[in-house]
């Protein structure tokens, strides 16, 4: 009864990377520097990613600062802060950007959460899919000859499990932004 697990608990790995991913880009009212990272400045002829024009780091909690390695790129790595809508202010004093967060509505915090929650079912939704990849994968081999019946059902309990366990992990995800959110 020997079954190889390995993609399967890839795809609930990458489901759970890609949620933490996301929800690491969800604005919380706490500045933390990945807010920027789909920020592109135009610098030198071409569109580049901010974190390689600029050093970011966390001045307070509601602050982010903004050095450009080239001052010259000051006017411009402000402009690509302002043009991405992320409803900051910017501020400057010629070398350094800095990018304030205002406090966040309990209006927004509610959408953020809503947000957050939809993101959580689509990471669910991975998970569910790559158990019905699994699932059938075990039930081909079964009629091949190359499972019992008793395996068969013994792996759909050890698949459950996994499936359990791998929704418990996104739903600790989700619950650790939901608290984070709206404190």
């Amino acid at each position: 009864m020997n079954y190889d697990f390995k993609a399967f608990d890839g795809q609930v790995a990458a489901a759970r990377e890609w949620l933490g991913k996301e929800y690491r880009g969800l604005r919380t009212g706490r500045a933390a520097p990945a807010l920027l990272d789909g920020i592109s400045v135009s610098a030198y002829g071409s569109m580049m990613p901010l974190k390689q024009v600029a050093n970011v780091g966390v001045e307070d909690a509601r602050t982010l600062r903004v050095q450009p390695f080239d001052a010259a790129l000051l006017k411009d790595v402000e402009r690509a802060i302002s043009a991405a809508n992320l409803g900051v202010g910017t501020s400057s004093d010629g070398a350094i950007a800095r990018v304030s967060f205002p406090e966040l509505s309990a209006e927004r915090r509610i959408q953020l959460v809503k947000l957050a929650k939809g993101k959580l079912e689509e990471a669910r939704t991975t998970v569910r899919i790559a158990r019905d990849e699994a699932w059938k994968d075990i039930q081909e081999k079964e009629r091949k000859g190359e499972l019992t019946e008793d395996d068969k059902y013994n792996l759909k309990e050890e698949l459950q499990k996994r499936v359990d366990k791998g929704n418990e992990e996104l739903e600790k995800a989700f619950e650790s932004k939901e608290r984070e959110m709206t404190s």
